[in-house]
């Protein structure tokens, strides 16, 4: 009776793919809803095209895309809107955080929560942000930095736990030896 080994093993690591594939259109789903909702319902806006098209490079059914879109225009009630976080990080790294939330008392919390785990905190509105400059595709540092190993794998680290968080859409850094996360 080995076949029911082997159905075992496909079982969990079909539920594995199945769990990242949706925390990934999740992610879609709350930035396509929030750009529909700036639109208002208008699927000509140039963002609004830009985030389905996001969506559909990651093989987002059509179906979610349009319970989004509707979502965003009205029919959920639910409202979406971007927040962004600014803190520290390892190293005297400047960190922003862009999240994408219907409830920004559930979100803060999360966000600080993964911050203060890392023996860091979340600074004020503007208390990072003097360090990037805004582009069309995000934030550029003004001046990367370089980072030790320690510090890179400290920095390394909090990223993964941020991305694991639902809510947080993208994040920034000004170090030079990390790529920016999307």
């Amino acid at each position: 009776m080995s076949g029911h080994n082997k159905w075992s093993k496909i079982k969990h690591k079909k539920a594995a793919t199945d769990a990242q594939k949706s925390k990934v259109y999740s992610k879609h789903a709350a930035l396509i809803a929030m750009e529909s909702r700036k639109a208002g319902g208008n699927l000509a806006s140039a963002s609004l095209i830009a985030a389905i098209d996001r969506a559909k490079k990651d093989s987002m059914p059509k179906e979610n895309i349009e319970r989004a879109v509707a979502k965003g225009a009205g029919a959920g009630g639910e409202a979406f809107h971007e927040v962004m976080y600014e803190a520290f990080g390892p190293g005297g790294t400047a960190i922003l955080v862009t999240a994408v939330t219907d409830n920004n008392n559930r979100t803060a919390p999360e966000i600080r929560n993964i911050f203060h785990k890392a023996g860091l905190d979340l600074g004020g509105p503007g208390s990072a942000t003097w360090a990037f400059t805004k582009t069309a595709d995000g934030y550029l540092p003004q001046n990367p930095m370089e980072l030790s190993d320690e510090d890179g794998e400290k920095l390394a680290d909090l990223i993964e736990r941020l991305e694991d968080q639902d809510d947080v859409q993208e994040i920034f850094t000004t170090a030079d030896t990390l790529e920016e996360s999307e």
